[in-house]
């Protein structure tokens, strides 16, 4: 036995190396797990990805965080809620990641949001809109950073009641993001106009809709004015289609997202020129901040940003940031760090709420105008996110207790 005890030692001893080795590894990068619908949704998510890449290189540059280089390990979700949990638990289980980011779509940003707050991982849903990822399903581990449907329905009430409208019809996709929307813009607007009316609901499947069905709907029901939150191809076919019929002629129509490039550019000199819409006019932001942001954006990918391009850039720069307020990637110090959490952007500083997670990044709102032959905004403002929330007392109803 005392023969052996050398050789056992050894053995030891050389397990113990490699085990500190290993770990030496691991703490060598703080990785991140990022999911997203990257197949099913490129127009918005491939600007997406090169904003969060060009951060990452940026964060990384300067020596990353708390001494640590930031490491990516990017999944695509499926396009499904069902495969995003399983990419969730597999970047936690398989990878050994502790910090979520991304989704796009609201329901799948959903079920994510489920995911972290029953096995306690710390989530950044970058993207998906509805109230309910901050509200009603929230919890202490997700936060979010766009602004909600509720907060950019809010942010286009006054130019809805500026119309003076009062026989309203509402299109949207048929599921969380579009009935979102519609709830909220319907809600606020009857609030601020008491006498109006929705005469008709158009809510098509997602990706499958009959634009010329859709249409004479809407012409049928004779309406003043149209709240639209048709988004990417289906937004294309509604677009032409309703101008080839003059559905759109002498009718004030306000629409989510359609001043986005990833939606506006497509359609060219179809864009419909005049409607009211949050977006981003790119080429038009007089912020020194955006300024420096388009500069090394164009020199990194020869390209012009997009919408996705913020998403992606702020989304990274809000996770170095709270790791390093929290100086640690402990989770419940993450969660404390970014109750309050104040961060730099391209369109300014934002905060994350304590009361409810959700950042206060905000959008533009302005018309849609031809400039070149292209679609691009005019009249627009940037909205503070900060301005268009609810009092705390009605996020505190909407929102769950905390539970341990």
């Amino acid at each position: 036995m005392n023969k052996m005890q050398p050789l056992i030692q050894l053995a030891f001893a050389g397990a113990l190396a490699l085990g500190f080795a290993q770990s030496a590894a691991a703490q060598g990068t703080i990785k991140i797990g990022e999911l997203n619908s990257y197949k099913a949704q490129p127009q918005f998510l491939d600007p997406y990805k090169k904003g969060w890449e060009l951060a990452i290189e940026e964060i990384n540059a300067k020596g990353g965080v708390i001494g640590k280089k930031l490491e990516i390990v990017s999944r695509d979700d499926g396009g499904n809620p069902g495969d995003a949990v399983r990419v969730a638990d597999e970047l936690v289980t398989r990878e050994g990641v502790n910090i979520l980011a991304g989704t796009f779509l609201s329901h799948i940003g959903l079920a994510v949001t489920e995911f972290a707050g029953k096995k306690k991982v710390f989530f950044l849903a970058a993207e998906p809109l509805t109230d309910k990822i901050t509200w009603q399903n929230g919890n202490r581990y997700t936060f979010r950073l766009r602004a909600s449907t509720y907060m950019q329905a809010a942010m286009l009430i006054p130019g809805a009641v500026a119309a003076k409208k009062q026989r309203w019809a509402v299109v949207y996709p048929n599921f969380e993001y579009g009935q979102s929307a519609a709830a909220n813009f319907k809600a606020l607007l009857k609030k601020a106009q008491p006498d109006v009316e929705f005469v008709t609901e158009q809510a098509p499947p997602l990706g499958k809709l009959d634009a010329g069905a859709v249409v004479q709907a809407i012409d049928d029901a004779k309406p003043d004015a149209i709240f639209n939150v048709l988004f990417g191809a289906d937004l294309a076919k509604f677009v032409r289609e309703g101008t080839t019929r003059g559905t759109f002629k002498n009718r004030t129509v306000v629409s989510l997202l359609t001043g986005e490039p990833e939606y506006l550019d497509p359609l060219r000199d179809e864009a419909p020129v005049g409607w009211i819409v949050t977006g981003y006019p790119w080429d038009l932001v007089d912020l020194p901040e955006h300024k420096a942001f388009v500069a090394a954006y164009q020199k990194r990918w020869n390209d012009y940003p997009r919408l996705g391009s913020i998403v992606g850039y702020a989304t990274m720069k809000s996770l170095a940031a709270g790791i390093a307020k929290a100086g640690s990637t402990d989770t419940e110090k993450l969660v404390a760090a970014f109750e309050g959490l104040k961060v730099e952007s391209p369109f300014g500083p934002f905060s994350f709420r304590a009361i409810d997670h959700q950042a206060t990044m905000g959008a533009f709102v302005g018309k849609i105008a031809l400039k070149n032959g292209k679609g691009t905004m005019a009249d627009f403002k940037y909205v503070d996110g900060a301005s268009v929330m609810p009092p705390d007392d009605e996020v505190k109803k909407l929102r769950p207790a905390p539970s341990n």
